[in-house]
């Protein structure tokens, strides 16, 4: 017999939910709610009702917004002669965030993952296909598009990465497309005797002049 309420049960099963979150967290998440004097309660609900009531995918690249079209597809200020293919739209906010990418993005939903069932019907690699030929379709004669793939260094990522490189291949035989991968490699500060097969083997790839 639990001494619990049945609505402070719920709520930290559903906390219980989230990534990452185990039941101690979400249950002291739950008693912080509980304690809180300002409403916290209400203005979470609040606000997960108002994102789940307007937050949806990007008509073109399917990040999430408010909108049909999302404010960076929008923007006469990104480059359109090159788009990065990520896996999900936190992606997105982690390339934003380092200010350093000027071009267009595409969220593919997640990756190739035989073992939990997803493959390539599950994830958007025609909507890529169509983004592609719209912006081949936009920039200027004998310019062509780059597609940065920015998939995760897994296994997965890299199965995904191998796939989009055969999607279009043919275009980019024509040299329509150029493929580029991002650089993989030891993070600033690490020690080589930690690093995995993968990540040695990528560092040394992308090795250049000094």
């Amino acid at each position: 017999m639990s001494v619990l309420p049945k609505s402070v049960e719920k709520v930290i099963e559903e906390f219980s939910r989230l990534p990452g979150v185990g039941p101690k967290s979400a249950a002291r998440m739950a008693y912080h709610y509980i304690r809180s004097p300002n409403k916290d309660a209400s203005k979470l609900a609040s606000a997960l009702s108002d994102m789940e009531e307007n937050v949806k995918y990007c008509e073109k690249c399917f990040n999430v917004t408010d909108k049909g079209v999302c404010s960076l597809c929008s923007s006469p200020l990104r480059k359109k002669n090159k788009i990065c293919v990520v896996e999900e739209p936190l992606d997105v906010v982690a390339f934003e965030n380092s200010g350093v990418y000027d071009g267009l993005y595409f969220v593919l939903g997640g990756v190739i993952s035989p073992a939990e069932g997803i493959g390539e019907e599950e994830l958007r690699f025609k909507d890529l296909e169509k983004r592609v030929n719209e912006l081949l379709e936009s920039v200027k004669d004998n310019e062509s598009v780059e597609i940065i793939v920015a998939t995760n260094p897994s296994l997965e990522g890299e199965a995904t990465a191998s796939y989009i490189i055969d999607l279009f291949a043919k275009l980019a035989k024509e040299e329509k497309v150029n493929i580029t991968r991002l650089a993989m490699g030891l993070p600033t500060g690490a020690d080589l005797e930690y690093a995995d097969r993968l990540t040695l083997k990528r560092a040394l790839e992308g090795r250049r002049g000094i």
